[in-house]
């Protein structure tokens, strides 16, 4: 395994570390006191250990992070960067006596260019800051997390993030051109390109998307925009079961629609929302599908689509009258994982992707599971991707059921590979699925991402164990 060659400093050695780091940092801009450092520990995450920081820093400028990663690379001192810490699988998270390095003062807007159609931000920029941005020039950011409104670019960069409109525009890793990257040993490397086209070399680019801060770390990046499209109108679905709803979802893709959204909520996750935000929605359901279009004329796109619902069964189809009703059925998918946790107390949220002519296997295996391990799990998708979230639902403080949710978790990766999907879709590996990381890549294929972990961080001191 790659891991930090280091252990935990001493006092001596994090007095010696503070002072290096110092040198070179606003006082501002380091953070010792130990009640303030334990608070960035760890991301969203359950069942992900995390460690105790030595030092968190907070730096403005490129050359700050260059001289914090110039300072561990001398005193061979692991580094974990975050952003926003609303990741979900502990990529995050402190090892004992690192430098916890968060971006999130990094957050500026460099440029935004209408004929090159591009954007240039800082990782810190928030997602959703970033969309209302562009949107003011005329232009569209695609890529919206559910946690959009807090979550960063340089976290979405780092997990290769999705969102609500992956069906039609893509994840992150499509708008990702070019970056900034400061290495292990504090080197500035630039990759990729701010043209429209771009074969020079490897894509070093790609590598870094996704690379969850074990490569380097991302201190700008150049961004794909999009011509702002009209407003899109959404339908909303109900259906008797989620076999059906997947029916209809693999109805709408063969047919060639390209709904900008299509996303679907079983019965447990309808009811959680319901209750946590009193949304008004059809409890009586089974499955609601939602779809929608951001077409010249979404009314007539709508139509078709609600009539490809029927055709496999569902019981209404209500098509929004305007875009205020439209955002009012977003905003009940959004909050779809927060209304779970607040139902239950503790949530495992998994995020397995599997072929779309597969959706419906893999949301009637989840059902087995959670009837197996006698646990509530409610699903929620992204059902035009195939990326499904099963909620597992438990209560932390029984040890019994904690386990239970364990097992069940595993059981529906392993639902996903066996389906011909994938242990993650967008969330990343982190700490909760390095051994099935493993199982879906295979020894040859491990290897050879440890070779790139070693090229590029030679001494193991970036984000140590994750991933591998």
């Amino acid at each position: 395994m790659i891991m930090s060659r280091i252990e935990a400093p001493c006092d001596e050695a994090t007095s010696n570390l503070t002072d290096r780091l110092l040198a070179g940092l606003p006082p501002e801009a380091v953070l010792t006191d130990t009640d303030v450092t334990a608070s960035y520990a760890n991301d969203m995450a359950s069942f992900c250990p995390a460690g105790v920081p030595a030092v968190v820093v907070l730096p403005r400028t490129v050359e700050q992070v260059r001289h914090v990663m110039r300072t561990a690379t001398e005193l061979h001192v692991p580094v974990v960067p975050q952003g926003a810490r609303t990741g979900l699988s502990g990529g995050a998270n402190a090892t004992d006596g690192c430098i916890v390095l968060s971006l999130t003062r990094m957050d500026r807007i460099l440029e935004i260019s209408t004929v090159d159609r591009i954007a240039v931000v800082e990782p810190g920029v928030v997602n959703a800051a970033l969309s209302r941005a562009v949107e003011e020039h005329g232009l569209y950011y695609p890529p919206d997390p559910s946690s959009w409104e807090t979550c960063t670019i340089g976290g979405n960069i780092g997990t290769a993030s999705g969102g609500l409109c992956c069906v039609k525009y893509g994840v992150t890793a499509e708008y990702v051109l070019g970056l900034d990257v400061v290495l292990a040993d504090g080197r500035l490397m630039s990759t990729g390109r701010r043209t429209a086209k771009g074969v020079a070399g490897y894509d070093l680019t790609r590598l870094f998307v996704g690379s969850e801060g074990s490569l380097g770390i991302v201190v700008r990046a150049v961004l794909a925009l999009r011509p702002k499209p009209p407003r899109q109108l959404v339908l909303a679905a109900e259906f008797a079961s989620a076999t059906a709803a997947c029916d209809a979802v693999c109805r709408i893709m063969e047919s060639g629609h390209v709904p900008s959204l299509l996303e679907l909520m079983d019965r447990t996750t309808v009811k959680a929302v319901n209750a946590f935000a009193r949304m008004g929605l059809p409890e009586t359901t089974e499955a609601l599908l939602l779809a929608a279009f951001d077409t010249p004329d979404p009314t007539a796109d709508l139509a078709a689509l609600g009539a490809l619902c029927e055709a496999a069964g569902a019981t209404q189809v209500v098509p929004a009258e305007d875009p205020a009703e439209s955002e009012l059925l977003l905003q009940a998918r959004r909050i779809a994982l927060p209304a779970l946790e607040a139902a239950t107390g503790t949530t495992m949220i998994d995020d397995v992707c599997v072929p779309r002519s597969k959706l419906g296997a893999m949301i009637e295996g989840t059902e087995r599971i959670a009837e197996k391990y006698r646990l509530t799990i409610g699903v929620c998708a992204h059902a035009g991707d195939g990326n499904t979230h099963p909620v597992v639902c438990f209560d932390a403080k029984d040890p019994d059921e904690s386990r239970r949710a364990r097992e069940s978790f595993d059981e529906i990766m392993a639902l996903g590979l066996e389906l011909g999907g994938t242990i993650t879709g967008e969330h990343g590996v982190g700490v909760l699925k390095k051994e099935w990381l493993a199982r879906e890549i295979g020894p040859v294929g491990m290897e050879m991402q440890r070779a790139v972990k070693r090229a590029f961080d030679p001494l193991g001191i970036l984000n140590p164990g994750k991933l591998f």
